[in-house]
């Protein structure tokens, strides 16, 4: 049985210890190098250092057209191969490597890394607990001299040769930060690095080779693509390796990241905040909708058209639609078009014929992994909602389900649309069936991962459940409706927006005015408020002031009474 991830916390696999087990499967490592024969020749003592079996070890360097030439030195691994990649480019070199390579996993190593001996090892232990993992070493650039090949291959700790280097700063607060890449699997793929990364090879098929258009972020797009083949990533640190200088992009990450944005934009929807646009469109769509016939009866174009349009008018624009059937048969009637039997398949190719967010296809397969459309990306797009033709979605029905199965992690969201007696299994009544109407949004990585983990006899549901998780909701909730709806239109759209930046602006300025009233009567507070103490020190004045005159009356009387008494005695 494979053993099943939850998502992508790996630490539910328990690989053996280092030294304490028997391997058997067959690791390939590729080497791509352009010049810098001496750093080389340091890769390769590396390589012939580890405690892998030299047995299941095959090497395979990569010339990518160096001049002069590279050359194998005599201190190598003893199944090392050299290939010559005319073509310029990292990701050419990768390809012509990864076309040789005989192994059931791949270890791309860049040919100016040294790798600890035990690394190799620490990376397949990993890729014997499973068939479906990503496995990355911890990497640390060095300044240090270049010691002689010899020195590198009879060293047992790397670290007395290279330290003091600097960390790759970048991954490590990856790791951390998302608890090992199981806090944040969705991301995860971007710790796929080319420097020391293992590939199990069937991913590899899924996957296919290195994108050879982009410039910069091959890595990153590459690892993406491994993550919708199901793969989990497992950073590594007892794989410890040193770079032979500073990195690429320690020295200038800002420029390196204002090229690679530029392209892998269109190829990576998981990060929506290079897609910030809110209405064109891209190479690999964030959510592919497959429109299915609503009955037995196959498409009915009213019914298609106004499911199609409702989701192309949502608040989601980053979306492809796809519709399944027999288009290759369907042509025009020239003269009879009414009598068409085929008439509304007519319409819905002529009506959408021109859209380049619609496309017509044959059968959609089950699994996400393979192309809905010949040289079409949509195999690489993250999610999938197949949904009945005549359902209309709501405005923001699709982004909320989306959101749902992104921010819960779920493989699979059922929406139940409705339910009812289905006469075809026996009269209505207690024992009677329900007939369900559902549409499925699915994440293409959980599906392939299911697919991947599919015992036989097994439900494919079932898997991506034990693996991803699913659930239920209610269409109406959601916003399904089953008839079409009035669609707001981008100038009803534009308008309700003007129409809100005015209400807020009117409002603004209404704040503005009632916090200047509020100030003004603060002001006239605090005026009161000085007024009442002066008032208050004068009553105490004047108190005083009666108190002494009192006194003085009182002391006037009580004389006068004097005189009168002395008067009369």
């Amino acid at each position: 049985m494979t053993a099943r991830i939850v998502g992508n916390d790996y630490r539910s696999l328990t690989p053996p210890a280092l030294g304490s087990w028997t391997p058997s499967l067959r690791v390939s490592v590729v080497v791509p190098a352009y010049g810098d024969q001496e750093k080389l020749d340091l890769t390769l003592a590396g390589l012939a250092a580890q405690t892998y079996p030299v047995a299941l070890t095959e090497v395979v360097v990569v010339d990518n057209g160096s001049s002069p030439p590279l050359r194998l030195p005599a201190l190598r691994p003893a199944n090392t191969r050299l290939l010559v990649c005319p073509v310029p480019g990292r990701a050419h070199a990768r390809n012509a490597g990864l076309a040789a390579a005989t192994g059931d996993v791949i270890h791309w190593l860049d040919s100016d890394v040294v790798l600890d001996r035990r690394s190799v090892e620490a990376h397949m232990r990993w890729h014997h607990a499973a068939p479906y993992l990503v496995v990355t070493g911890y990497l640390r650039f060095t300044p240090a001299a270049l010691p002689a090949p010899e020195v590198v291959a009879a060293a047992d700790d790397l670290a007395k040769l290279f330290e003091p280097a600097e960390p790759h700063a970048w991954l490590v607060d990856l790791v951390e930060r998302t608890d090992g890449l199981t806090a944040n699997p969705h991301r995860a793929f971007s710790l796929h690095v080319g420097g020391a990364t293992s590939v199990n090879a069937a991913l590899f098929a899924a996957a296919g080779p290195m994108d050879t258009d982009l410039i910069l972020g091959q890595d990153t797009e590459m690892g993406y693509r491994l993550a919708q083949a199901g793969a989990v990533f497992v950073p590594e640190p007892l794989s410890r390796a040193f770079h032979l200088g500073p990195t690429m992009r320690m020295r200038d990450k800002a420029p390196i990241d204002r090229v690679s944005h530029a392209f892998v934009a269109d190829r990576i929807p998981s990060y929506r905040w290079l897609r910030s646009h809110p209405t064109r469109q891209w190479k690999v769509p964030y959510v592919e909708v497959v429109v299915e016939p609503g009955g037995p009866g196959g498409y009915a174009y009213d019914e298609v058209r106004a499911t199609v349009d409702a989701v192309l008018a949502g608040t989601l624009p980053d979306v492809a639609v796809t519709l399944t059937g027999p288009w290759d048969r369907v042509g025009a009637e020239g003269r009879a078009p009414l009598r068409n039997p085929d008439l509304d398949l007519v319409l819905i190719r002529g009506h959408y014929a021109h859209e380049p967010r619609v496309r017509f296809a044959g059968e959609v397969p089950a699994v996400p992994g393979t192309p809905a459309v010949p040289a079409s990306p949509a195999w690489a797009v993250p999610y999938r909602l197949r949904l009945p033709a005549g359902w209309v979605p709501g405005e923001d029905t699709l982004a909320r389900l989306v959101d749902l199965a992104g921010d819960e992690g779920y493989g699979l969201v059922s929406v139940l649309l409705a339910e009812g007696d289905d006469g075809a299994t026996g009269p209505t009544g207690a024992g009677a069936e329900r007939a369900v109407v559902r549409a499925r949004l699915e994440r293409a990585a959980a599906f392939a991962r299911a697919a991947i983990v599919l015992e036989e006899g097994e439900d494919l549901d079932d898997a991506v459940d034990d693996t991803f998780g699913v659930i239920w909701v209610d269409g109406e909730t959601y916003g399904f409706a089953p008839e079409a709806g009035v669609l707001p239109g981008r100038r009803g759209a534009y308008r309700a927006r003007a129409e809100a930046a005015a209400e807020v602006a009117r409002l603004t300025k209404e704040a503005e005015r009632l916090r200047e009233q509020v100030a003004k009567w603060r002001d006239e507070a605090g005026r009161w408020r000085r007024s009442a103490v002066e008032l208050r020190r004068e009553v105490g004045t004047l108190r005083k002031e009666l108190a002494a005159a009192r006194k003085i009356v009182q002391y006037g009387l009580l004389s006068s009474v004097k005189r009168v008494i002395t008067r009369r005695r």
